[in-house]
């Protein structure tokens, strides 16, 4: 497969992948709200899809690095979420929709750690600019979430699931087109990974990674009810969340060049600087100018946060490891840090409302002190070899 070829067909991954991820994130907790959820019960929802990655992620990580390929167990993992997704027309009460929500996140949230680790491998292998690529991503989840921000002005809520669906069934047509990188299948278990979590600095990064994933939760369950009870239309939240999408687009355009600049973990605690003040904004105004420069910051929160962990396992960890490297961060990064903060963010923003935003900036703030000394700690090598 030429350079060209696997560049392509990796961002038509990405591109699928965030359109559904663009409809989920920014919408989902309107679809909650209207079947007569309370915020309480919307967190408790939001914090069981990110407590499912704790067990989804290691797990499959496990199966996909004895296993050797990446490519088929993705179109599986993309085809029964597209299938389950489905069913949630169908869902109705606290109960039910909680059940229907750890089945579905189950493969949703693992195929991404897996496409990370085949990216990663392949963008190795053909010396690609990561960032170029992932940016493809980045822009269908504008497209889809402005798209769907003006839909919901003429269309009820309840096309949510029907549209999250249509997504992730065409990215199991994506997932068939990829380049199949893999690691030699191994007859005898594959290397421990038991080393690898009980190093020192990985657990630091992991614990940096976590407290900045953490001071996102009343953003991704509560910004779009909160604005919207502030007055802001669904349009305009729509624009809002494209608009921080877009800053994310630009920084990685340039990734290869901020990667060489700054490396890693500089990355890492410029997403922590980026997060105390993007959230001390929110925490104190509504008012959509001063959101919409708190909405640029983005590009630091989440951009940063993530060029910064992806190439960290990349130059930290071999790749017979990489796929559950990657389980490992999203399980424990991505899914339990604000997985067990989520519930506490229903519960700060039923009694303090936009104000729960200043206890994420002290996530963030902490983030940054914790990233400060993983910088004095990691030189850049590999921390074992398997």
């Amino acid at each position: 497969m030429t350079r060209r070829s696997a560049a392509v067909r990796l961002a038509a991954f990405y591109a699928a992948i965030f359109a559904a991820v663009g409809i989920h994130i920014p919408f989902w907790p309107l679809w909650l709200k209207d079947r007569g959820l309370s915020p309480s019960e919307i967190g408790l929802l939001v914090a069981a899809g990110y407590l499912t990655k704790l067990v989804a992620n290691p797990l499959v990580g496990h199966l996909v690095d004895h296993r050797g390929d990446r490519k088929r167990p993705m179109v599986v993992l993309a085809l029964a979420a597209g299938l389950l997704w489905l069913a949630f027309p169908l869902t109705t009460g606290f109960v039910p929709i909680l059940i229907m929500t750890v089945v579905a996140i189950f493969p949703f949230s693992s195929l991404m750690p897996v496409g990370e680790s085949l990216a990663m491998m392949v963008v190795h292998t053909h010396r690609l600019d990561y960032g170029q690529v992932r940016l493809w991503g980045s822009l269908a989840f504008i497209a889809a979430a402005t798209l769907v921000g003006k839909t919901l002005s003429g269309w009820p809520v309840s096309i949510l699931p029907w549209l999250i669906a249509a997504t992730l069934l065409l990215t199991a047509a994506s997932c068939a087109t990829l380049p199949d990188a893999k690691i030699p299948p191994q007859d005898s278990p594959p290397p421990p990974v038991r080393p690898l979590l009980v190093n020192g600095v990985f657990l630091l990064f992991l614990l940096t990674a976590s407290l900045n994933q953490a001071g996102h939760t009343v953003y991704y369950a509560f910004a779009t009810i909160h604005w919207n009870a502030a007055g802001l239309s669904d349009t305009v939240i729509g624009l809002l969340w494209s608009e921080g999408v877009v800053a994310e687009v630009l920084l990685f355009a340039f990734s290869g060049r901020v990667v060489a600049r700054f490396g890693p973990v500089r990355l890492l605690l410029a997403a922590a600087l980026g997060g105390a003040v993007r959230w001390a904004i929110l925490g104190v105004t509504a008012d959509m100018a001063w959101v919409a420069v708190a909405q640029f910051l983005h590009a630091t929160t989440f951009g940063c946060a993530h060029l910064g962990a992806m190439h960290f396992i990349l130059r930290a960890v071999p790749h017979s490891l990489s796929a559950r490297a990657q389980g490992v961060y999203a399980a424990i990064a991505v899914g339990l840090a604000p997985g067990l903060m989520t519930p506490w963010s229903g519960y700060l923003y039923e009694r303090l409302g936009g104000g729960s935003f200043l206890a994420m900036a002290g996530l963030s703030a902490a983030s940054a002190v914790l990233a400060w000394r993983l910088n004095r700690s990691w030189a850049g090598e590999r921390l074992i070899h398997a």
